[in-house]
């Protein structure tokens, strides 16, 4: 398996050699989601039932006293119904709640009716929108922003990223637990400094979250009981994964590997994989036989 940058391979250190004793990989903080639905019994089911409906009732006062006093700010509604709606038999924290949630309705009410979203098709209501293809809330594209020469798209690209990062991991560490093999991944500490790109190629490079992607997939792998180890990525790009000359006469250009040795021709990155997967798989074993526990790669504590 490789993944470029920042290369991840399979190392041959088969299940049934792994210590099930070893600590636990260390990873960072990753967060956890985990669905879980609550079945109530009877008596809480009433009770919740008759929460929501006198929610319910207390959202449609805030809603007409914000309509009838032109009031959408938050804390100015908060302060205005507050009173109301604690005499109608809500506590603190659903009064609150109500108040934010019609606060929130009259926003998205207007971002529709700027976007043009509402009214019947050709009327001033819809035609007053931004229509397709622009990106502010007036009938005139917005000019370009200085930083980036396009809208902002941070929000989208960083849950596109996130999403990439999860699906890689799952698919390595499937593979990794299939064929019962570890994974040694090159540490990912510093890679925007290290690799040198042509320009076109730089903006992914230093866009992309690689720690997170490291995070995914130590923490995928440590639930699946599948081995990881990190190694030390120092001249892996070099290196022949043949017969271990090392050279930079060995890369001819950015994807070719040729050893001037051996003659060994193969693409630069799978090379590359193949060096991370024999060091880590080396370092698994000194670790694993010495039984010092979590193994070490190049002072790096995985």
């Amino acid at each position: 398996m490789t993944l470029r940058p920042g290369r991840i391979s399979g190392f041959g250190a088969q299940r049934d050699d792994i210590d099930t004793n070893l600590p636990a990989t260390r990873i960072g903080a990753v967060k956890l989601v985990v669905p879980v639905r609550l079945y109530p019994g009877a008596t809480s089911e009433v009770a919740l039932r008759d929460t929501l409906t006198l929610c319910n009732q207390a959202a449609g006062l805030a809603s007409a006293q914000a309509f009838r006093m032109r009031v959408t700010s938050r804390q100015s509604l908060q302060r205005m119904v507050y009173g109301d709606l604690k005499a109608m038999g809500l506590s603190a924290q659903p009064a609150i709640h109500v108040a934010r949630k019609v606060c929130g309705a009259y926003a998205a009410l207007r971002a529709n009716i700027r976007a043009g979203n509402l009214g019947e098709p050709g009327s001033k209501r819809r035609a007053g929108g931004t229509g397709p293809g622009t990106c502010g809330p007036s009938s005139r594209p917005r000019e370009p922003s200085p930083r980036n020469g396009s809208c902002s798209r941070s929000g989208k690209e960083a849950r596109f990223a996130a999403d990439v990062n999860h699906v890689i991991p799952k698919r390595i560490v499937t593979e990794a637990e299939r064929t019962g093999r570890g994974i040694a991944l090159e540490d990912l500490t510093g890679i925007r400094a290290r690799v040198r790109l042509r320009k076109p190629q730089r903006v992914t490079l230093h866009s992309w979250a690689f720690a997170q992607l490291g995070h995914y997939i130590a923490y995928k792998a440590t639930m699946a009981g599948v081995a990881l180890v990190y190694a030390d990525p120092a001249y892996t790009s070099q290196t022949c994964s043949a017969c271990g000359h090392v050279g930079k006469k060995n890369r001819p250009d950015q994807a070719t590997f040729r050893c001037t040795s051996c003659g060994f021709a193969e693409h630069a990155d799978v090379n590359a994989a193949r060096n991370i997967a024999a060091r880590g798989a080396a370092d698994w074993a000194v670790s694993h036989a010495a039984g010092r526990g979590t193994p070490m790669a190049a002072g790096h504590a995985a």
